[in-house]
């Protein structure tokens, strides 16, 4: 058992059977086998634009079957063609919001499989990791649905996957309405998660 983040190598691969014997209150995330340690606690504009968003998209799946969650909620992400066991399983992410339709890959410890919606919220520290490493990742995972949040700009770029591609719709600003390209539903303004 690892009680201080201090005492892991940075350099090393780890797996999820790993990451379960980890007791350090550091938030991180497992890429590849490859620690990423998360932001320091989220600023309150980030807690206020997830608090919104969590609620807009709350109201709209109370009473459908696909379910949403809400960081710290541990995402493992497998190669399709490998095993589920812990010790094999290389990805554990923590995405702000995120929906699953799938039943099946929802367990006590969270998820297991590529959510159907991904929402991640652009932090400083965090924005490369976001926009490079968990894009390529989402895309490859097949995440049918990537929203990428950023605070700084009030800005939204949503990613729908076609054909094992992400395809980028227009960049929303904040007079723009949300339209969801796998969840028709959600439509609404996107000045309505920055109040």
């Amino acid at each position: 058992m690892i009680t201080n983040i201090n005492d892991l190598d940075l350099e090393k691969t780890y797996s999820y059977a790993d990451y379960l014997t980890w007791k350090f209150q550091e938030r991180l995330e497992l890429i590849r086998g490859k620690i990423f340690k998360m932001s320091p606690a989220p600023s309150t504009f980030h807690q206020k634009i997830a608090s919104n968003l969590h609620g807009l998209l709350w109201y709209e799946f109370k009473n459908h079957t696909c379910k949403l969650f809400s960081a710290p909620f541990d995402v493992r992400l497998v190669d399709k063609k490998k095993s589920t066991a812990d010790k094999e399983v290389f990805t554990v992410v923590q995405p702000d919001l995120c929906v699953f339709c799938d039943e099946n890959k929802l367990d006590e410890r969270g998820a297991i499989g590529a959510p159907d919606l991904v929402i991640e919220i652009l932090s400083p520290g965090n924005s490369s990791k976001e926009m490079k490493y968990k894009y390529d990742l989402y895309q490859e995972s097949g995440v049918l649905e990537y929203w990428i949040v950023n605070p700084a700009d009030k800005t939204l770029f949503i990613y729908a996957l076609e054909n094992d591609i992400f395809i980028g719709k227009h960049p929303l600003i904040e007079e723009d309405i949300i339209q969801s390209p796998l969840f028709p539903q959600l439509d609404f303004v996107l000045e309505e998660i920055f109040k």
